[in-house]
């Protein structure tokens, strides 16, 4: 498909119809590439493992302008479109959200923790039908680890009048296993949430690869 086409195939059927690749082209045809037309340069750089969505989104300008000799002009727009992404995906949704499986919880926060090289921690606070009141990010560390107060997520939770919470964070590393740290945060959220009648649903540890449920495995009762 021809630069042209991708435009048209755009403005005629939406972004929606569009694969990442013609995505990527778009963005790619501002100026002019000397390795073919963007359609094929931007199939040629998602096809190399070292560059898939979630890999450009790590990368700061100085790196993505070298690839296929993207140019400054080509990077500064990728990397603003793919900052806008993950701000969408932080967003709170306009309509109350019901979760009912870890399938629920993974569509909020997968996109906006799976690309991050450093630990965030979050909170859902539920209601009584399992109806997300708020999302909160407590938390914000390095690749290893990051410090959570488990008085303010308790606290939060009583000031919201939450029935639950579900405590997400991410590990960086793509290792999907809650560390000795992990664990015993969990237990005193936990202990302390229970003082107050309000139950901890699980905790997921997203990666890029999977996520690990401390309900599902028997860490949580």
């Amino acid at each position: 498909m021809t630069d042209k086409e991708v435009r048209e195939k755009l403005v005629t059927r939406g972004a929606e119809s569009l694969t990442d690749a013609e995505l990527l082209s778009v963005i790619l045809q501002e100026g002019t590439l000397g390795a073919g037309s963007s359609v094929v340069v931007a199939e040629r750089i998602l096809k190399n493992p070292e560059y898939s969505l979630t890999a450009l989104s790590k990368m700061d300008i100085k790196r993505l302008r070298m690839i296929e000799s993207m140019g400054v002009k080509r990077a500064a727009l990728l990397s603003a479109a793919l900052e806008l992404g993950r701000r969408l995906a932080c967003e709170k949704p306009d309509a109350p959200v019901t979760i009912r499986t870890n399938d629920d919880v993974l569509r909020i926060f997968h996109p906006q923790l799976s690309g991050l090289d450093y630990e965030e921690f979050w909170v859902l606070y539920l209601s009584s039908a399992n109806t997300v009141i708020d999302k909160a990010k407590i938390s914000q560390g390095g690749v290893s680890g990051t410090m959570v107060d488990h008085k303010l997520i308790v606290k939060k939770a009583v000031e919201l009048l939450a029935s639950s919470v579900i405590l997400v964070h991410n590990h960086p590393s793509g290792v999907a296993k809650p560390s000795d740290d992990d664990k015993f945060l969990t237990d005193k959220i936990e202990l302390a949430a229970s003082l107050f009648d309000i139950s901890v649903l699980d905790h997921l540890i997203v990666t890029s690869g999977g996520y690990f449920s401390f309900r599902k495995e028997g860490l949580i009762k």
